[in-house]
């Protein structure tokens, strides 16, 4: 039975805990409207570039098509770019990226595949360090951006263009977490370069007769690379509001599991103490009979 002291100690310090996760829980919704509304913004924007960017290249074929449409016709080497946190306490957000990125990698090895990893955020390149650390080729920190930029992705796709120009992978895919809702973040696995082409049958296709100055090569050289750039950011939005889901719900239910132990530990210290009173009286009453 532990005594009353350490019992005393003990709810003290879970109340301390769970201030500070509902001081967490309520920050991390504060957050969350920002990063929410910046994701769901941005969605159309990057719709659309995306869908430009493939009607653009629907009949775009031969030497004149940029290397970052066409690709290099290999597949043997891929580069994963894996989007996690660079803090913790968000429940299973950065091992569910992880997981998909440990999947991902081991598909691509059994293929017979060379593969590359690029993490972005420190929480992911922990873990992915202890299994896969020979395999990490670069990691991108964005530790103290408060709010994310289009210049954050496109450092990040700068670097990705200039080593898929410098031929040292043939594909990149990019893995980050969907946010549907605060309770949903959906692990996503997309193929980044080559950049996807338009479906023949999607809606939305370019006229034939359309023409473009000065031409649809020069064109697509200018607007790649910046593609890629927004389509990075797009991804590090959605991660962004998907982390701080995550945190949300996880500081509300260490909240709430808080409130459950502190009334666990008061009742059982109540029952500790009313049974160290019956024991006194007890012991008082028996000593004033023996008198």
């Amino acid at each position: 039975m532990p005594s009353l002291k350490s019992l005393k100690v003990r709810i003290a310090s879970v109340k301390s805990t769970q201030k500070i996760t509902k001081a967490m829980n309520l920050v991390a919704t504060a957050k969350l409207r920002g990063a929410q509304a910046a994701a769901i913004s941005g969605r159309p924007f990057a719709e659309g570039a995306a869908r430009v960017i493939g009607n653009l290249a629907l009949n775009m074929v031969g030497p004149e098509a940029p290397r970052l449409l066409t690709g290099t016709g290999k597949d043997a080497t891929q580069l994963i770019l894996v989007l996690t946190s660079e803090r913790g306490l968000c429940g299973a957000y950065n091992s569910n990226m992880v997981k998909l990125a440990r999947r991902k990698a081991d598909d691509l090895l059994a293929a017979g595949k060379s593969v590359k990893l690029y993490v972005v955020g420190k929480k992911g390149r922990a873990q992915l360090q202890r299994t896969h650390g020979k395999l990490i080729v670069a990691t991108h920190s964005l530790e103290g951006r408060k709010l994310l930029t289009f210049d954050d992705a496109k450092v990040i796709a700068d670097d990705v263009i200039a080593r898929f120009r410098a031929g040292e992978f043939d594909i990149a895919h990019i893995l980050y977490a969907h946010y549907q809702s605060a309770l949903t973040q959906v692990p996503t696995d997309e193929r980044l370069i080559p950049v996807r082409r338009a479906e023949v049958a999607e809606t939305g296709r370019l006229p034939a007769s359309i023409e473009f100055e000065p031409n649809p090569e020069s064109i697509l050289r200018e607007l790649l690379p910046r593609s890629i750039a927004t389509h990075i950011y797009q991804a590090l939005l959605e991660s962004r509001a998907s982390e701080e889901g995550a945190r949300m719900t996880a500081m509300d239910s260490a909240t709430r599991n808080a409130g459950d132990m502190i009334g666990r530990l008061t009742l059982t210290y109540n029952r500790t103490r009313q049974a160290a009173i019956t024991k006194e009286l007890i012991e008082i009453i028996s000593g004033a009979e023996a008198l």
